[in-house]
């Protein structure tokens, strides 16, 4: 993948490569990095990697972190890995269906799952293939969530974000599986309707699904870009977004 350009990330302390023309992580994806637990030591894992925002968005954020990411399309995965390099943080990125695994990756577990599933379930595809292919719904959202379950050790956290108006069907697919589940819903300003869940959940848990407040991402009387200043600091500064867990062992 040749026609790319560089994208700066949390003010510019990540320098990263994304096609010209074809899918391009934003906002989503730090967010989806801010919403992850994770401490030092422990492993991620990141279904559809994409060119690598958000893993390295966590490994800059979390020292000492085993990083890996599946991506289905080459030349995404191939980029995740050049920009992992040019920034020095370290990342394993496998080539494959997360609905036929590797057989390396069938074989590892983690301590976190992390996703950023296709948000749209039909409607006209973009005319870029790797573009259609990151947005546009294929391997349903339950398979999703069941392949990230499987990759997880007993007591590990599933972080996902996705559209606000797709949170029964996550819900539904952790049922019985997952608990300890905490939302946070991210709207554009006071009085908005949320646009996007960040969801996150512990495998084998039983305790009860807690609604958090939500994340406004624009303040009218802002002056960093409309930005509120939480949100300001997040993708600006990389500070983690709390999901009521970061306490738990």
């Amino acid at each position: 993948m040749t026609d790319t350009r560089i994208d700066g990330f949390l003010d510019g302390r990540l320098r990263i490569a994304q096609p010209v023309r074809g899918y391009r992580a934003g906002a989503d994806a730090v967010m989806l990095a801010a919403a992850c637990p994770a401490r030092p030591g422990q492993a991620v894992l990141e279904l559809g990697c994409g060119a690598g925002v958000a893993s390295l968005c966590l490994g800059w954020r979390v020292a000492d972190l085993t990083i890996t990411g599946l991506e289905r399309q080459e030349g995404y995965a191939a980029l995740a890995c050049a920009n992992a390099a040019a920034n020095g943080i370290a990342l394993r990125v496998l080539t494959g269906d997360l609905s036929a695994m590797p057989a390396a990756l069938r074989a590892m577990a983690f301590d976190h799952v992390i996703m950023n599933p296709p948000y749209f379930l039909g409607g006209t595809p973009a005319p870029d293939a790797g573009r259609a292919q990151a947005r546009s719904e294929e391997t349903p959202l339950a398979l999703w969530v069941e392949a990230g379950l499987r990759r997880l050790r007993p007591g590990g956290w599933l972080t996902a974000i996705q559209r606000a108006d797709r949170l029964d069907g996550l819900i539904a697919a952790l049922a019985g599986q997952a608990g300890g589940i905490a939302i946070r819903p991210v709207a554009a300003r006071q009085g908005a309707e949320a646009g996007r869940v960040l969801v996150c959940a512990r495998k084998g848990a039983r305790t009860p699904l807690r609604l958090l407040a939500p994340l406004l991402t624009h303040d009218a009387e802002g002056e960093d870009g409309g930005l509120s200043p939480a949100t300001a600091r997040i993708l600006r500064d990389g500070l983690p977004i709390d999901m009521g867990i970061a306490k738990v062992a």
